[in-house]
């Protein structure tokens, strides 16, 4: 799920996306037998035997690392998921807790003896936390909140948890609940009720009554539309609790988020960093300097750097560097700090030093995915695959090591032919692009294929050479796939991601068709044959392309942003589409740009066969982007299907909605196509 949203938008989410679907399904019969690749490249119904590795925890000591594993069950929605403990010596894994739902956000305490996660309670139905011997065991229910919980840390010592959970309505029942009428203000159209802030409470690890730390409606530790909230994070001495503080539970203003903290002795509050768009902090073991994220000189449309605070002075560590950070962490002894970025077609790992110059690590052709988590002795692990593989566990035993790969939980994909994909790169508005290419799994020199387009979406994400199912389902069925980055990408520097700023379909566009010709130079493209398509921000310049151009025979168009000034008027972001255009659509001067930049203004241009999906509840690109551009479409004669999800979400949800997303896509370019 990539979302059309600033890259400040990444930092306030606990778990980033990815550039593509992760389909999860099997429609029989989708490949028929004949098909010349059936028998070894990658088919649907191998997304069904993948199994995704995510939240690993390094004990302190770093001896094993937990892991939360995810499997496809037999029914439509929950996966299987259970925690696993991996020996960083041997790898041998062995399975904590099992028969959890909404399994997540694994943590030691100090002595490596204890585990916690988050996962649904069977009683109550909402998340709390829980906690395990590591040696195993009946897992214990910690906490009761009664909206759930949504982040938690260990204290220093171990011996208290501190956790952030949405305050409940007071002094109302479920029916007056959804009766009583609310304050429009921040939130997006499809809200129904008051939303109430996320406030910070402390208990015993050991078990205990619950202490509120902080309260009122005028701030909240968490929004509406964040998979959860950040950790807090604890002093050194476990006497204060440090967490983002943001304007108001509504996810709209969040780019004014601060960092504050409170005395747990007390409940004294304090802002630490005043600086807007501050979040996720972060205090080194030794010395008391706490690093955190903000977007670049606080411009909302460049990438994140992180900042460091020693006395209430801050300083971008990362300002030589002049691009975006995806996620950070100290290193053991508080020296340096350890990067994910966006480099390239590539997602690196990075060391940076409190002070000079960051030098990129050699992981060869890994692709690291956040977060990171390091023990005491600087034993690194992460989550990591290669264009090949899908996720594993990986650790580094030391900064210049070579990454070590402890999990083979998808070890089935590697009897399988895979389409061969690389970097390819071009000229254009004066910037260096890149994108990644992959050809058919059966490719045959001197041949023209017909070439698919699947554009990221963002726009500040970026197309990698990570495992990516959607492409290699189309070059199993004979297709050239394309992956453009383009400008508003987080790959490519400041520059490169700020020159979207007022440009926001126009610029990209001329930066996919300036690739769409570098890939053509290759002389692999049956040129009558082109595809176009993409998810969110991806669907948007999948609509606006099919406006300026006739070259495309078949185009998706998933949750695609087609009215700028209905999107910003109704959706949960709101304030973060004006940083793109640099003002309100309905104030004097800025109408006439809003309404230029949307497809929706140009539709009638439009002649190719379009498949529209959407969701019904989606809050980020409302689904009434996609009513217009297919009422636009069948009243103009155009070939168009509008397939929509009853889900509450900007990407549908459990299985068997992701096996028809994956069926109808790879179904409408092979119908028109014809691979």
């Amino acid at each position: 799920m990539i979302l059309p949203r600033p890259e400040w938008y990444a930092a306030h989410r606990k778990r980033p996306f990815r550039v593509v679907l992760i389909l999860c399904g099997l429609c029989t019969g989708l490949f028929s037998a004949g098909t010349a690749t059936a028998a070894s490249s990658f088919q649907l119904n191998d997304l069904r035997r993948l199994v995704h590795p995510s939240d690993p925890a390094i004990s302190p000591d770093g001896k094993q690392v937990a892991v939360v594993v995810s499997t496809t069950g037999d029914g439509d929605d929950e996966p299987l998921q259970e925690l696993d403990l991996v020996d960083v010596a041997t790898g041998h894994r062995r399975m904590l807790v099992a028969g959890r739902r909404q399994l997540s956000a694994p943590h030691w305490s100090a002595d490596a003896s204890r585990l916690a996660f988050l996962a649904e309670d069977a009683q109550t139905k909402q998340t709390q936390v829980f906690i395990v011997a590591a040696r195993g065991g009946d897992a214990t229910r910690l906490t009761a909140a009664a909206m759930g919980v949504d982040s938690y840390r260990f204290s220093p010592d171990g011996t208290r948890i501190a956790y952030i959970a949405e305050d409940d309505a007071p002094d109302l029942d479920e029916e007056k609940k959804s009766g009583e009428p609310f304050r429009v203000a921040d939130n997006d159209y499809l809200v129904r009720v008051r939303r109430t802030p996320w406030h910070l409470w402390v208990l015993p690890s050991a078990g205990g009554p619950a202490k509120r730390l902080t309260q009122g409606d005028d701030f909240s530790l968490s929004t509406d539309h964040q998979d959860s909230a950040q950790d807090p994070e604890w002093t050194r001495d476990g006497k204060h609790i440090v967490f983002t503080r943001f304007p108001n539970p509504y996810w709209a203003q969040s780019g004014k988020s601060t960092i504050a903290s409170v005395d747990v002795a007390d409940g004294k509050l304090d802002t630490i960093v005043g600086d807007e768009g501050s979040n996720d902090p972060h205090y080194s073991s030794v010395g008391n300097t706490l690093a955190f994220m903000r977007p670049r000189n606080g411009d909302l449309d460049n990438g994140n750097a992180v900042y460091t605070s020693t006395m209430g002075k801050a300083h971008d560590v990362t300002q030589a560097l002049a691009r975006h950070v995806e996620n950070f962490a100290w290193l053991a002894h508080g020296e340096a700090l350890l990067l994910v970025i966006p480099d390239g077609t590539q997602r690196s790992l990075w060391l940076q030093p409190a002070s000079g110059g960051a030098r990129r690590l050699d992981l060869g052709e890994i692709q690291v995915h956040p977060p990171l988590t390091l023990s005491n002795n600087g034993t690194v692990a992460f989550i990591g695959d290669t264009p090949t593989h899908p996720g594993e566990l990986y650790v580094l035993d030391t900064l210049k090591s070579k990454p070590r790969r402890l999990t083979d939980l998808n070890a089935f994909v590697d009897q399988m032919a895979f389409g061969r994909n690389q970097t390819i790169q071009w000229k254009n508005g004066g910037f260096h692009e890149d994108g990644v290419l992959t050809f058919p799994a059966n490719y045959v020199a001197g041949k023209k294929y017909p070439l698919v387009l699947n554009l990221h979406g963002g726009p500040a994400d970026a197309s990698t050479l990570a495992f990516s199912p959607l492409p290699q389902l189309l070059a199993a069925r004979g297709f050239v796939v394309f992956e453009p980055n383009y400008r508003g990408s987080n790959n490519l520097g400041d520059a490169y991601q700020h020159a979207i700023v007022r440009d926001t379909v126009a610029g990209p566009g001329s930066d996919i068709l300036a690739g769409l010709e570098a890939v053509k130079k290759l002389g692999i493209v049956d040129e009558s044959r082109i595809g176009i398509g993409g998810w969110s921000y991806g669907g948007t310049m999948t609509t606006w392309l099919t406006t300026q151009s006739s070259i495309w025979k078949a185009a998706v168009a998933g949750a695609a942003l087609n009215d700028w000034v209905m999107d910003y008027t109704i959706s949960y972001y709101g304030q973060g589409d004006t940083h793109y255009f640099g003002g309100s659509p309905w104030t004097q001067g800025a109408y006439h740009i809003w309404r230029d930049q949307s497809p929706i203004t140009y539709v009638r241009n439009v002649k190719t066969p379009t498949l529209i999906l959407a969701n019904v509840g989606d809050a980020d690109v409302p689904i009434v982007n996609s009513y217009e551009w297919h009422r636009a479409l069948r009243d103009n004669g155009v070939p168009v299907e509008f397939h929509a999800y009853p889900v509450d979400s900007h990407m549908p949800r459990g299985v068997a909605q992701n096996m028809d997303v994956s069926r109808r896509w790879v179904e409408w370019m092979v119908q028109h196509l014809n691979p």
